[in-house]
């Protein structure tokens, strides 16, 4: 298990002194991407063949929104891993202990060069640390768009500023982009990402938004292809 610590700060916090959705899942992208320190054979494979692990699909179910000033604490924390594919969770507790967020994810391990999915060897995966599945309403990771067409809007483009060291569009800022488009006061208690196709600098993404029974799901598409789709309950 890895573990970051932060405290909710002015820049992460809404209007509201609560924490922002898109502020805790940066959170947890930090923790996720810092774990492979802990793993220094993993590490190794990694840099010597020259590959990475992206987020594929993630869940979150917010249980209490942390507000300005609160001490937090992020683990993570890997489950299961196949050669192409590894499976987290990843919480976020407050002083006491007492969970706010718990999420589940699934990366892919890809070749930075080809931007292809690549294999870990038996050996490193059998250097890894696996540790208990935790607690939580665990969904699937797969959204069905609705069949009824939703309501387009307008183009958002993928600027400098959303790209990370990946070269492409940070995962958390699909989140950000979707989170304006709900109805204002809409309170988000669970929430699913499955990310099909990267965003690079320049881009279009159309957003699509459909109501459904408890929520929304919002698709961002490039040239008419989903590259996210977000379903928030």
């Amino acid at each position: 298990m890895y573990t970051l610590n932060y405290k909710v700060t002015t820049s992460t916090c809404d209007s509201e002194g609560r924490l922002k959705l898109y502020s805790a899942l940066q959170m947890m992208q930090d923790c996720s991407e810092m774990w492979i320190d802990s793993e220094p054979t993993a590490r190794k494979f990694f840099n010597d063949n020259n590959m990475t692990q992206l987020l594929a699909t993630r869940q979150v179910e917010v249980v209490r929104v942390p507000r300005f000033k609160e001490e937090l604490t992020v683990t993570t924390s890997i489950y299961e891993v196949m050669p192409m594919y590894g499976f987290r969770n990843t919480f976020i507790r407050d002083a006491q202990g007492q969970p706010c967020y718990r999420t589940w994810s699934m990366g892919a391990f890809v070749d930075l060069a080809t931007g292809k999915l690549a294999r870990l060897t038996d050996e490193t995966i059998a250097s890894l640390t696996l540790e208990p599945k935790q607690e939580m309403n665990y969904r699937g990771r797969r959204i069905i768009l609705p069949k009824a067409d939703g309501t387009v809007l307008e183009p958002v483009p993928v600027m400098r500023a959303d790209i990370d060291y990946n070269r492409h569009m940070n995962n958390a800022n699909y989140v950000r982009i979707a989170m304006e488009l709900l109805p204002e006061g809409f309170e988000v208690k669970d929430m699913r990402v499955e990310y099909r196709i990267a965003a690079r600098q320049g881009d279009l993404l159309t957003p699509t938004i459909h109501d459904i029974d408890g929520g929304h799901i919002v698709s961002l598409a490039i040239g008419g292809q989903p590259c996210v789709i977000m379903e928030f309950l």
